[in-house]
């Protein structure tokens, strides 16, 4: 037949009734095999045959309808916009040629305007959106109640007013969208097919008054409307990525106002099989990229997880890679991406990431029309990016082009718009920011002035409340600079209590703000800096929050590491030495205590309510394996939404841990169930000697110290000590051992004259004995102490940047009797409630010790001392326990944590790594890999006791966290055993056997541990190496050390 077309003329009567068939052939071959090619041949064919057909053909009409359902299939697999030209023009010769009183004008109508509607959609002409209301009002007018496109034209009425709205914000318009949509809903049969959409339309209006009006019951209604379009669409709906992607948007809009992360998750998690379902080239991709980038952005901005805001720019730049450049939506996705860009900035500081953001932002202004509804937002978030510009490069031009944007958007917001509160809250701040930077008073007036009508418009449950008192301080202790009117401070005073106490803000915005109240209170008195470091060490658990990963909680405290010291040295200025104590025990060890609290036991709630103790024992244990899990960023989609889901589910645990915190804290005798524990309760944790905190400020130094059976707290000013001298004594050691190649187990000790290089380690231990623990062995009185009894035994909890100096290695050498070790035996303790937590044990018959060694490692040096520990070992514990060993090829990852759960104590004799890009990764060298700090935080071990760790680094620490104990012996103490012997540093593997023997040697005499008989052989065993090496080799014996009970 498409042989027979070449060989027919145009003027043969036939010829369109060939070109015909030959179309229907080919569509039909389309609908078979779905090649684009046989759709593009019946438009081709169709087309033809019409402009040959007569108009008073009685075949004609029908031919035009075929051709506008192949060139809809058509539009809608390519998106053409040659294509919704050609709609338009044929559905208005149907319509023309369609007499008035013909049954299917009204049919016809509504096909011309879902055609005006795809190039308004397309283009955003408004003519277009007005077209097709005409045409479908109409279409609308001439149908009976009962007849089946009634419901179809309301339906489409209200959407069309709806996206009308959306373009000019005019109330009418909503008013209309929600009259046609609640009709189509009411009138549509509860088993019609076209219900989900109809209901999608509806909640989508509900959605729009949301954000017109900010009535939380318009969200409600919108979601309630979602979820049962949802719940009604079958998995072959033909829009179910649509009902998906607007039940995200309604859901995400109510994280905004609420800020509950559920629904934020929620959307996210419908988004994003929005964007599953959608198939490459689908016209509506660009729109549900954009979205779920959106989404990812939101939470990025209350989790701060790096992998959110690096998907929510993959994602919307993808979004506008697919988006042609006549697309109304363009303007709106450059926004968004710019947002995205900002973002990052805030919390990276890339300056390219800034210059991004204003470059697609100022592009978005650009292509959004005068009048449009959304160009007062895009004005003003480009003008907050200006102003951060300004804060980085000091250029004044950027902060002027900030205030006349924001000032533009400002005047375009209507009176009763719900961002007029952002609008006035940006104004201020970068009037605020210019005032500080040129000094205008005038500047400074005019930031009070909008951010008291934000304040107007800010409701107590407004998520922007606690952000808009915020800047009300800022700018309250500005005015008291210029005034000294001290009456400003109270008003201060009272705004950074309104900001960070209260509950309508992300936990993360609040504690920022406590964070600098404290600032401002340390210059300005009358700010009260005790109730303000207190607020911001309440949130603290809330800002390092389980439902996050270990690895995302540690970084979060790096931006926090000064907070303990400075609130510490704050309250012992104020002579509240028991807060000092508690913010200490508190703030530091953060994740440390988080993990011991999720392992903590639940006999005593068991025994009140059985069902709540359960069910809290099963979410602690499954939020403990997932706070340890690490979180990869996968590139595969499938991985990406498995890892998504657990992430959730994560994030759920976490919520109904602290669901469950509540109701128990109900519990009449359960008020204080894990909360932080008091000063008074502290104080039991010195049951074997004195604790010594040392806490470190700037220029003040301190040792608290708790002494048993005394219910108060020593405090020694440590006056000659200062934050400068610490840091000097950390590098001199560092430098030292960098110079003495003390790497790994099994160094070979370099000849280096001390003179040659900066850092002397013997000046250092004289440096910590004459400002740290001399002053403290006064006060104990223990240097007047010349009996031979048995020395007393000193627990140090050294904070900040002092937990890396060997304070139990402390003296000065040039002098006799000088030296720490001849008054005391020391172990150390990351907190006090690591003692807390452990009980004493012994060893009998029945118990079980696991030996393990590696002497050959790859890339390491070999370590023949393994096999001489062991041998000891084995020598002390024959015919006292039972003793197992794994060696070599035997020492796997997974046979050792396994072993672990059987036996009671463990040696580990191996090389170790301290990771500094990620301590979590830090480990023990096995034969297939490494058994790192994660995977053994992963494991729950119960009544455990000594873990002796010979090996290099095992106590080394994070400098970038130096109050999170992050190393392999606090590894230990978290993951169940409650004494620890490990190494500061590298140690020599001919040392190591020596140790080993002198410490089991005692040990196994009594088999206890508990009271300090770790530390005590300890002790002695060092001494003996001492005795043996000589006391001058600091680099050898220092770096043993005892942690825990």
């Amino acid at each position: 037949m498409s042989r027979a077309i070449t060989f027919t003329s145009d003027y043969d009567p036939s010829f369109p009734d060939v070109l015909g068939k030959l179309a229907a052939y080919h569509s039909d071959r389309f609908q078979k095999l779905g090649e684009q090619v046989d759709n593009d041949k019946t438009v081709e064919y169709l087309s033809r045959s019409i402009a040959l057909t007569p108009a008073d053909d009685p075949n004609l009409l029908q031919q035009l309808n075929n051709l506008l359902v192949s060139l809809d299939k058509r539009l809608t697999r390519l998106g053409e916009t040659n294509d919704i030209e050609k709609l338009i023009e044929h559905t208005r010769y149907m319509v023309a040629l369609t007499p008035d009183g013909d049954p299917w004008l009204p049919a016809r109508l509504t096909t011309l305007a879902e055609s005006y509607k795809k190039r308004y959609t397309r283009l955003g002409e408004s003519v277009d959106i007005n077209k097709s209301i005409e045409y479908q009002t109409r279409a609308v007018r001439l149908t009976s109640d009962n007849h089946p496109l009634f419901l179809d034209g309301l339906t489409n009425l209200g959407v069309f007013y709806r996206n009308r709205y959306e373009l000019y914000a005019n109330p009418d318009d909503l008013a209309n969208a929600m009259e046609y949509a609640t009709r189509s809903v009411a009138l549509t049969p509860s088993n019609h097919l076209a219900l989900p959409e109809r209901l999608a339309n509806l909640g989508m209006c509900y959605g729009i008054r949301f954000k017109r009006k900010g009535e939380l019951v318009d969200n409600d209604k919108a979601i309630e409307h979602m979820n049962h379009a949802v719940s009604l669409a079958p998995n072959d709906f033909p829009d179910l990525p649509g009902l998906f992607i607007n039940l995200g948007v309604v859901c995400g809009a109510r994280f905004n106002r609420l800020g509950e992360l559920g629904d934020l998750d929620k959307a996210i998690e419908s988004e994003a099989r929005a964007v599953a379902l959608t198939p490459d080239g689908h016209p509506r991709l660009p729109e549900r990229l954009a979205n779920l980038g959106v989404s990812y952005s939101d939470r990025f901005e209350r989790l701060t997880e790096s992998g959110d805001i690096d998907k929510a720019i993959k994602l919307k730049s993808r979004a506008i890679a697919l988006t042609p450049d006549n697309d109304p939506q363009l303007p709106y996705r450059l926004g968004v991406l710019g947002v995205s860009y900002h973002d990052r900035f805030s919390h990276q500081g890339s300056q390219e990431d800034l210059d991004n953001a204003i470059e697609y932002k100022a592009r978005a202004v650009e292509l959004t029309p005068d009048g449009h509804s959304e160009l007062s937002g895009r004005l003003a978030s480009l003008g907050a990016s200006y102003g951060e510009r300004f804060k980085l490069l000091k250029e004044l031009s950027d902060i002027e082009k900030s205030i006349e944007y924001l000032s533009r958007a400002v005047i375009m917001t209507p009176e009763d718009d719900p961002h007029l509160l952002d609008r006035h809250l940006n104004l201020g701040i970068a009037y605020n920011i210019r005032c500080r930077s040129v000094g205008r008073v005038v500047d400074l007036e005019k930031a009070i002035e909008h951010t008291s009508h934000a304040l107007a418009l800010a409701p107590e449950d407004h998520p922007k409340f606690p952000v808009v008192h915020h800047l009300l301080a800022v700018l309250c202790v500005s005015e008291y600079r210029v005034t000294d009117n001290s009456l400003r401070l109270q008003d201060a005073l009272c705004s950074y209590r309104k900001a960070s106490q209260s509950q309508a803000g992300s936990p993360r915005g609040r504690f920022g703000i406590a964070l600098e109240w404290a600032h401002d209170a340390c210059i300005y008195s009358s700010l009260n800096v005790i109730e303000a470091y207190q607020t911001a060490i309440d949130i603290l658990p809330q800002y390092i929050w389980l439902g996050a990963t270990t690895d995302q909680r540690y970084r979060d405290l790096e931006g926090i590491k000064t907070l303990p010291a400075k609130a510490a040295s704050a309250a012992i200025a104020a002579s509240n030495y028991e807060l000092a104590l508690e913010w200490l025990e508190h703030a530091r060890c953060v994740v440390w205590n988080q993990s011991l609290m999720l392992r903590s036991p639940l006999d005593e709630l068991r025994s009140s309510n059985q069902t709540l103790a359960d069910r809290l024992q099963e979410v602690t244990n499954q939020l403990y394996f997932a706070s340890s899990r690490p979180r990869v960023f996968p590139k595969a989609p499938a991985n990406s939404l498995a890892l998504e889901q657990a992430s959730q589910q994560h994030r759920r645990l976490a919520e109904e841990y602290n669901r469950l915190m509540v109701q128990v804290r109900k519990i009449p005798g359960f008020d204080d169930f894990l909360r932080p524990i008091k000063a008074d309760g502290l104080f039991r944790a010195a049951r074997n000697g004195p604790i010594v905190v040392i806490n470190c400020y700037r220029k003040q130094c301190d040792a608290l110290i708790i002494i048993p059976g005394q219910t108060n707290i020593n405090h020694i000013p440590l006056s000659s000590f200062t934050e400068e001298e610490v840091i000097h004594a950390r590098s001199s050691i560092k430098s030292s051992l960098w110079h003495r190649g003390l790497r790994e187990r099994g160094f070979k000790v370099k000849p280096v004259e001390e003179h040659m290089y900066e850092g002397n380690i013997q000046d250092t231990l004289a440096a910590l004995w004459n400002g740290i623990v001399k002053p403290v062995l006064e006060f104990l009185g223990y240097l007047n102490d010349n009996s031979t009894n048995r020395l007393p035994h000193i627990t140090w909890c050294p904070t900040g940047i002092v937990s890396f100096l060997p304070l139990h290695a402390a003296g000065d050498y040039n002098q006799p009797r000088s030296r720490v070790f001849d008054y005391a035996v020391s172990s150390y303790t990351p907190t006090l409630k690591a003692l807390l937590t452990s009980t004493p044990s012994t060893l009998c018959s029945d118990s079980r010790v696991l030996a393990i060694s590696q002497e050959f490692t790859s890339g390491c040096s070999a370590l023949p001392g393994t096999a001489k520990e062991l041998k000891h070992l084995h020598s002390h514990t024959k015919n006292k326990v039972k003793y197992t060993q794994l060696v070599d090829e035997g020492a796997t990852t997974t046979a050792v944590l396994d072993a672990m759960e059987q036996h009671d104590w463990i040696h580990l004799a191996c090389h170790a790594h301290q990771n500094l890009a990620d301590p979590t990764k830090s480990g023990f060298f096995l034969y297939d890999g490494t058994l790192d700090l994660s995977s053994i935080n992963r494991r729950s071990f119960k009544n455990k006791g000594l873990a002796f760790l010979s090996a290099c680094q095992t106590a080394m620490g994070d400098e970038q966290l130096p109050d999170e104990a992050v190393h392999l012996a606090s590894g230990m103490l978290t993951a169940g055993y409650p004494s620890v012997i490990a190494t500061m540093w590298s140690v020599k593997d001919d040392d190591a056997p020596l140790v080993a023997d002198k410490v089991y040697d005692q040990l196994m005499k009594g088999g206890k541990i508990g009271n300090g008989e770790a530390g005590t052989a300890l002790h002695h065993a060092v001494a003996a190496l001492r005795e043996k090496i000589g006391e001058n080799e600091f680099e050898r014996w220092v770096p043993y050390i005892h942690i825990g009970s």
